[in-house]
């Protein structure tokens, strides 16, 4: 098993809602496929996702076409004990404990149907972590082959140096879009330049908002991107896309649609040169006021 360098594609698919997306396996082989057509290699999970059904439905693709393996990287996360039929646990809460990471990342294996898994990612912060142990845990699932790299989801900048500190992390997934800029100011996208590592950017669309929000920010945000898109003869969904990709810290940005047309969306702004100008007048309809 490979622990070279990992190249994750700029556009990543987001399978987060696979499960409600209702493909049969015939259809999800033939959406990674086309996926991969468009560039798209990078394929994002979570233990969790779809009531902790979206792995396997992707994994029964990869077993109905297993050379499909060899063209992609597997992204997934662990470290969220989420209420369930299955796991009736009393309240939803963070682990980062060797036990339970251990055993997500073997069950994920098995959903898979791979032998290594390219990244895994703590999903969430957890506040009863020992980074120390953590660092182990990590050390020990790498050295038997199990996960080639390692790095966080929605981890603050002094939680990503704690852990960075133990054990070389290579990305944190946080979220970023005109609707939510958190990121700009908190320090985690200056953090992912100052360490020459690419973060992972999650809900560019503002989880749909940016289409459907009927709120004063979207409603703001929605009009004035809009007459930008147009402008550059492109839709509103490459034009997000190509908000975040403009960031320096050069961004993974990831989608969460099933349609093909979304992701050919998603690809084309690959090729749009988003101009400060304009990436500026989206951030000002963000906030609402011009920069200070």
């Amino acid at each position: 098993m490979t622990t070279s360098p990992l190249t994750l594609s700029p556009i990543v698919a987001g399978l987060w809602r696979i499960v409600s997306w209702q493909l049969s396996v015939q259809e999800r082989v033939r959406w990674i496929e086309q996926a991969l057509e468009l560039g798209i290699t990078s394929f994002d999970h979570a233990d969790i996702y779809g009531d902790y059904q979206a792995e396997a439905q992707f994994g029964e693709a990869l077993k109905a076409a297993p050379s499909l393996r060899g063209q992609m990287q597997l992204v997934t996360k662990c470290g969220i004990r989420l209420r369930s039929a299955q796991r009736p646990y009393r309240i939803n809460y963070y682990d980062t404990s060797a036990t339970y990471v251990r055993t997500q990342v073997e069950q994920s294996l098995r959903n898979l149907h791979t032998d290594q898994l390219d990244l895994v990612l703590i999903h969430r912060p957890d506040y009863l972590m020992d980074a120390a142990a953590l660092a182990d845990t990590f050390a020990t699932l790498t050295r038997e082959g199990k996960v080639a790299h390692w790095g966080v989801s929605n981890h603050t900048t002094s939680q990503f140096a704690l852990l960075n500190q133990q054990h070389p992390l290579l990305t944190n997934q946080v979220e970023l879009s005109p609707l939510q800029m958190d990121a700009l100011d908190d320090g985690t996208l200056d953090q992912a330049q100052q360490l020459g590592l690419r973060p992972m950017i999650w809900s560019p669309l503002g989880g749909g908002r940016l289409f459907t929000g009927d709120d004063a920010q979207s409603l703001r945000v929605r009009a004035d991107m809009t007459a930008i898109a147009h402008s550059y003869g492109i839709s509103l969904t490459t034009l997000a896309f190509a908000w975040a990709l403009r960031h320096p810290s050069r961004p993974h940005v990831i989608t969460g649609t099933g349609r093909i047309d979304g992701l050919r969306e998603a690809v084309a702004a690959l090729d749009v040169k988003l101009e400060a100008e304009d990436w500026y007048a989206i951030w000002t309809a963000g906030k609402g006021h011009s920069v200070p």
